[in-house]
């Protein structure tokens, strides 16, 4: 809110109320425009003596006043429109200006002094000496945004910072040297790779050398405000030089990468050098220990984001409880993509969302004005790259990148603002890129004006060292003398790389990951003990269909949880019931559930209501978190977002593996939003980056007659991902199954990532339910072979997968057949071969073998059963392929349906249903 709004647009009645109000009672306004009335009197005292009351408001002199008072606001709001922030372009052009004349002022102004200063924290002063301390303020190298804030307090310390320290930094003889080191340490980086391994990609920080002494500071800045870890997220430009400059990762083991040499783990296929991730403790000279993480990430911008906010809530959450203050996620964008990115927003709008606040991230923008080969021009609509801070009220610091101490002055402002307001700020360093896209590109094809002038211009650290130089605060002997010694010291970790056979590995089962291993084809064979014993199974189920009785609930509510202590008595559990109380046990063995997505407190379905609320009130009730587990249920609703939250999700995974981590898709077609995050983190990471995650996915699925877009969660597609045991891909058919599926993530000596189909129209259904001892003295089943068949009379098997079954089931009951079995593979990958075999070497009459499914043919799991299990020639029963997952018509759909129940038990039909199809 600015201070002087009302007189945007010189509002003398407005002025003349408030200086009412002034006078009845001085503390009844703003305190700067209580400051701002005191002036009144002295322009009254020294300008217009003869005139009283509110006349004198209207006198020549007081308009004028207000004149520089609508002078210094439009500095304040539009002075980054005008500041010499641009190290290699020239600005664009605004209108209006600030020149005195668009104010209604005039030369002859210049020499008359103002009482308007004083909002400067100025002696009242003339107008000349006003212009020229907003220009220093406001229009040098530091521009800021911050006017569209609606909070006071916040705007007025921003205001505070720029205008008190006049937007300058003022750093002491060792924080130059400092800013120094960091600058040499960069350029000298940089400078090495491109002489040592001409030719080679390293995506160079050349232009945006800035970024070095930048983060070093915050992060110093940071840890005197009580910060004790990092969570860095960046794109692939500059984090070489990141990783050896404020990582300290041995350079040693960067120029062995460069050298190609392979990791010994032949197991781990490794990737580009430039997407690897690294952590360490580092003590910075105040004597404070940081542990500094930088998050692995493929070449897909910004899909690292909600990665990062993810490990960071979850630090926050489990091991600072909740303190942001100790834990701070940093993200570094390129201007193309933090303007061009949609997973931006979507993360920006978690800033104080409950279930994703991190206390406040901050956005460090490495801005080269080029986007590959893209103008700037051509990659945006907005003014700015970071314009899209102001749709969550965040501020905004603009800097040149050549001007270092700049740099670092509002990075010390920005890790101060969001300590103390916990609130997301963005820092756009405007600098250039010294090469094309990566450095065997040719960057003049498309940017040949732009890279005339990059060719004259001199680099950050040569522009730095000759200003100490100038200023005699370093000699030119210490400056080549800085240089060199970091060069010897390059040379000799290149030396000694040179003698390594192998690329180095960093070991990630360390601390919360600690007593965990990676696993192996023989981890699969067997399900684990996943049951859980009578009595605690029934203490907890119990407790959690029970209501407290002096809180008032809907009446609908009340008749759910009368249901479920029904289904106690009745010793039969629904799906809800199953899933609940796998959250419930796994919580009284010490495990925390963290569950997020759209309507999940609900659920879709209104099948889960894990959270509950008052008839009368926006009162909660969590049943679960009032069982006295030692574990917590941390569900939430999210924002309409997939690809963010799932890689929120994954991320708090990533850093929490004995947690239970689930998102949920609103349906299961959904998911394909988030496909960024399912490709290059979810199914590919532990072979990328040897790194493990236990995130659960829940996508339901199922062929109702709801459509094409709420049947298929497209199993075809991660059936296609599945590769070295990667992921587990189940599709359960019973609420106890489910149960095991769920407990069996954290009861193993290793994690990955599981992919549930769930179901929709099974939820409700009579006959998919599970007895208390399904629960308690079982564990998962792979497959689930007939139990309502003589072995020795069936003739044909049909394989399926999910909801399908139960409509096999009915038919099969219904007409009392007993010659086909119906065989469920309740987990598709990893395949379970011996289950598999073991069902048909039961079966040793049977002459027919389908694969029955509700997808089209070019859908679900078929193509991935035909290929991978060979030990009976399977045939298709399903739908015929199509380029849509479903009909849009109930009928059509009805009549899909039935052909292919019918066609399962029409022996004589099986063989040509294959040529036919399922019209």
């Amino acid at each position: 809110m600015d201070q002087y709004s009302y007189v945007g647009n010189g509002d003398v009645n407005a002025i003349e109320d408030l200086y009412l109000q002034y006078q009845k009672d001085p503390q009844s306004v703003d305190a700067s425009w209580h400051n701002f009335f005191k002036g009144f009197e002295f322009s009254k005292a020294n300008y217009d003596s003869k005139s009283s009351g509110l006349g004198n408001i209207a006198s020549e002199h007081v308009e004028k006043e207000f004149k520089v008072i609508n002078l210094i606001n439009a500095y304040r709001k539009r002075g980054h429109l005008f500041t010499k922030t641009n190290p290699v372009r020239t600005r664009r052009n605004h209108t209006p200006t600030l020149d005195i004349e668009n104010f209604g002022l005039n030369e002859k102004d210049l020499d008359l002094t103002f009482h308007a200063a004083v909002d400067l924290g100025l002696a009242p002063s003339k107008l000349s000496d006003i212009v020229a301390h907003l220009k220093l303020i406001y229009c040098k190298s530091i521009g800021w945004e911050a006017s569209y804030m609606r909070n006071p307090e916040l705007l007025g310390w921003i205001r505070d910072k720029i205008e008190k320290s006049i937007n300058a930094p003022n750093f002491d003889i060792d924080d130059k040297k400092d800013i120094l080191q960091k600058l040499t340490q960069a350029v000298t980086f940089e400078n090495f790779l491109a002489t040592k391994f001409v030719g080679q990609k390293r995506f160079s920080l050349e232009g945006g050398e800035a970024l070095i002494p930048a983060l070093e500071f915050i992060i110093e800045k940071g840890s005197e405000m009580g910060v004790e870890e990092v969570i860095l997220g960046m794109p692939h430009r500059g984090r070489l030089n990141v990783l050896a400059n404020i990582l300290k990762k041995d350079q040693k083991d960067i120029f062995t990468e460069f050298e190609g040499r392979r990791a010994k783990d032949e197991g781990f296929s490794g990737d580009v050098k430039y997407h690897l991730g690294f952590s360490s403790d580092y003590v910075y000279p105040n004597g404070k220990k940081v542990h500094i993480s930088l998050t692995p990430n493929p070449s897909h911008l910004e899909a690292v984001d909600p990665v990062v906010e993810g490990i960071t809530r979850a630090k926050a959450d489990n091991k600072y409880k909740g303190d942001y203050s100790k834990i701070v996620p940093i993200m570094i964008h390129g201007d193309a993509a933090v303007a061009g990115q949609g997973v931006v927003y979507e993360v920006i709008q978690m800033m104080h969302l409950d279930g994703f606040k991190t206390g406040g991230t901050i956005h460090l923008v490495v801005n080269n004005q080029v986007g590959f080969t893209t103008n700037y021009l051509d990659a945006r609509s907005s003014t700015y790259c970071t314009d899209i801070a102001k749709v969550v009220l965040c501020p905004v610091f603009h800097v040149n990148g050549d001007d270092a101490e700049a740099v670092v002055f509002v990075s010390k402002v920005a890790i101060e603002f969001r300590q103390l307001f916990k609130r997301d700020v963005f820092i756009d360093i405007l600098c250039y890129r010294k090469y094309g896209h990566n450095e065997g590109d040719e960057p003049r094809f498309t940017q040949p004006l732009l890279y005339k002038a990059i060719a004259a211009h001199d680099n950050a650290r040569k522009i730095y060292a000759d200003k100490l130089i100038e200023q005699a605060a370093i000699t030119e002997a210490e400056s080549k003398k800085m240089e060199s010694d970091i060069k010897d010291m390059l040379q000799k970790k290149l030396d000694d790389a040179r003698e390594e056979e192998n690329s180095s590995e960093m070991s990630y089962l360390q601390g919360v990951w600690k007593g965990l291993q990676m696993a192996d084809d023989k981890a699969f064979e067997i399900s684990p003990e996943t049951g859980i014993s009578e009595k605690i199974f029934l203490d907890l189920a119990k407790k959690s269909s029970s209501l407290p009785k002096d809180k008032k609930f809907f009446n609908k509510i009340i008749k759910l949880f009368e249901d479920r202590a029904n289904m106690i008595a009745s010793d039969s559990y629904d799906w809800a019931m199953g899933e609940l109380m796998a959250y419930a046990t796994l919580m009284h063995e010490g495990h925390n559930v963290r569950f997020s997505g759209q309507d999940v407190e609900r659920g879709t379905f209104s099948h889960r209501h894990a959270i509950v609320k008052m008839e009368d009130s926006e009162e909660e009730y969590t049943p679960l978190n009032n069982l006295g587990t030692k574990g917590e249920l941390r569900i939430f609703n999210s924002h309409l977002s997939e690809y963010g939250v799932l890689g929120f999700e994954y991320g708090y995974a990533f850093a929490s593996p004995n947690d239970l981590v689930i998102w949920e898709a609103q349906f299961g077609d959904f998911m394909n939003g988030a496909q960024i995050i399912f490709d290059q983190f979810v199914t590919s990471a532990e072979y990328k980056w040897r790194r493990m995650n236990s995130l659960v996915v829940l996508l339901p699925h199922g062929y109702e007659g709801q459509g094409p877009e709420h049947s298929s969660a497209r199993m075809e597609r991660f059936l296609q991902m599945c590769a070295e045991n990667n992921i587990q891909i189940i599709n359960t058919t019973t609420p106890a199954n489910q149960f095991h599926a769920l407990r069996r993530q954290l009861k193993r000596d290793f994690r990955k990532p599981m992919i549930c189909f769930t179901p929709k129209k099974l939820l409700r259904y009579p006959a998919c339910v599970s007895k208390l001892e399904d629960f308690t003295k079982d564990k998962f089943h792979e497959v689930i072979d007939d139990k309502l068949v003589d072995a020795k009379e069936v003739k044909s098997i049909a394989f399926c997968t999910g909801k399908v079954y139960y409509d096999l089931m009915e038919k099969q009951q219904a007409d009392g057949l007993t010659d086909i079995a119906v065989v469920r593979v309740e987990q598709l990958y990893p395949l379970p071969y011996k289950q598999l075999d073991a069902v048909v070497a039961k079966y040793k009459n049977a002459k027919n073998y389908m694969w029955v499914q509700e997808e089209p043919e070019n859908m679900g799991a078929w193509s991935f059963m035909h290929r991978k299990y060979k030990t009976v020639p399977l045939q298709f029963v399903g739908r015929a392929e199509s380029a849509s997952p479903a009909t849009g018509y109930s009928k059509a759909h009805a009549a899909e349906q039935e052909k292919i129940v019918n066609t399962v038990f029409s022996y004589s039909q099986v063989k040509s249903v294959v040529k036919e199809k399922v019209k």
